[in-house]
């Protein structure tokens, strides 16, 4: 059963055009990722690997409201205003890779989305990836194969080991998440 990644997820990436976020929309846009939009501040109207970059998430869902995903690679110091604008504007799952959010940060991110009915993976997460179909994230793509097992685990690294465990026994697994490590 495919969870959370599933072939109906359009993406908006925040941070799209910091050296992380570059870097891995390229990778899930060659995955098969529907990458919709990328939201960058001050960077509205660049392009970061043929994806549309805008000023804010409100500008990005006016000219793609399909968007009902987000991947954040804003810094530790701008997430949290970063998720809840995600938040505010009805994004129902938002993977948070940014790592080291102030704990006070994170409790109100996970509040104030519980309270919303939004989901969140992270932070500090490698992503989400159903094999074959979907990857939100930096998970390693050569580690994972379709198949029915689920993996969650707070360690990225075991994550991918596992997989790729699985795999060479035969496996292939339906989604594995990771749900972040820090605190």
């Amino acid at each position: 059963m495919v969870v959370l990644a599933h072939e109906n997820r359009y993406v908006l990436v925040q941070g799209i055009t910091g050296r992380e976020g570059s870097f891995h929309t390229k990778l899930m846009l060659e995955y098969g990722t529907k990458i919709a939009a990328g939201v960058t501040p001050g960077k509205g109207s660049l392009k970061v690997h043929g994806v549309p970059v805008y000023n804010s998430v409100e500008d990005a869902l006016r000219e793609h409201p399909e968007i009902n995903s987000s991947i954040v690679f804003v810094p530790a110091p701008f997430a949290l205003d970063a998720i809840y604008e995600a938040v505010d504007y009805g994004i129902e799952l938002i993977v948070v890779i940014t790592e080291h959010i102030p704990l006070h940060d994170e409790l109100k991110l996970i509040h104030y989305a519980k309270k919303h009915g939004v989901t969140v993976v992270g932070p500090n997460t490698p992503g989400v990836i159903s094999p074959g179909i979907c990857k939100i994230g930096i998970m390693p793509a050569s580690a994972f194969r379709k198949g029915n097992i689920g993996i969650i685990s707070r360690s990225g690294t075991l994550t991918y080991e596992v997989a790729n465990s699985l795999v060479k026994a035969g496996f292939g697994q339906s989604t594995a998440i990771g749900i972040g490590g820090d605190p």
